[in-house]
């Protein structure tokens, strides 16, 4: 039927425990929910909202006067064609017979080096106070996720923090996700970040300090050094790659 409600759907996969807050981010956007799928690790979220029709009318429009004005532009190119060619000719002959500047190439400034510097600087909560007030908010589904992502990705950051969930990484024995957050509270973290290790064997954590204990399990406290990945806005997940682990 021409008035029959059309849909488009979407499939989310969430950690558990965040299945609320990716619903509720979700549903912001104008998704509905449909129903979930409850895995060992992980729950499949399916959610649809309304599709919006095209309006089709007006993009013939844009399409016409994007023709016209394309051949307008053509023509007086075209019309300007020779005037120009006569410009650059006589500007050839000036500028051929210039002398070479015996002015030295300027060196980098202070300013520029100062800028090189503060670009391979590790970021911390002392000496960046985005990421100190990323690590203390509320919601880990808030956009300074992704705007932090988004900005600072590649770069290294470092912080004290502590595993909040670890499972194995598919059917793999050796290898795992990490869940990690801010602070010293493992799996009761209520604050900051879902930060995320994906598919990572204990060696690519690279642990470090005096006593390398010979397991590690959700509750224990690091400080995490990485590089910034992106931040996955359907599932709430800021994706990390380890670069050090320290023990603390």
């Amino acid at each position: 039927m021409a008035d029959e409600m059309k849909y488009e759907y979407k499939t989310v996969q969430t950690v558990r425990g965040t299945d609320g807050l990716v619903i509720s981010k979700m549903r912001k956007d104008g998704w509905e929910f449909v129903e979930q799928t409850q895995g060992t690790l992980r729950s499949t979220l399916n959610f649809r909202r309304p599709k919006k029709p095209q309006p089709w009318l007006l993009i013939g429009i844009a399409a016409a006067v994007l023709l016209i004005l394309t051949i307008v532009i053509g023509a007086a190119s075209a019309l300007s064609g020779g005037g120009e060619k006569r410009d650059e000719s006589g500007k050839s002959t000036a500028v051929a017979s210039e002398k070479p500047s015996a002015t030295p190439t300027p060196t980098p400034s202070a300013a520029t080096s100062a800028a090189r510097s503060a670009a391979t600087e590790v970021i911390t909560p002392q000496n960046n106070p985005e990421f100190a007030a990323l690590l203390k908010g509320g919601d880990n589904c808030d956009n300074a996720n992704l705007n932090f992502a988004t900005r600072y990705k590649g770069q290294t950051v470092a912080f004290n923090g502590s595993i909040v969930h670890m499972a194995p990484h598919d059917d793999y024995d050796t290898r795992y996700d990490f869940l990690l957050g801010p602070g010293g509270k493992g799996p009761n973290t209520d604050i900051g970040p879902a930060f995320k290790y994906k598919d990572v064997n204990i060696s690519d954590l690279k642990l470090t300090g005096k006593k390398i204990p010979a397991t590690i399990s959700a509750g224990d406290k690091f400080r995490f050094v990485a590089k910034v990945g992106e931040f996955n806005a359907d599932q709430c997940i800021f994706f990390l790659d380890p670069v050090s682990t320290g023990i603390r």
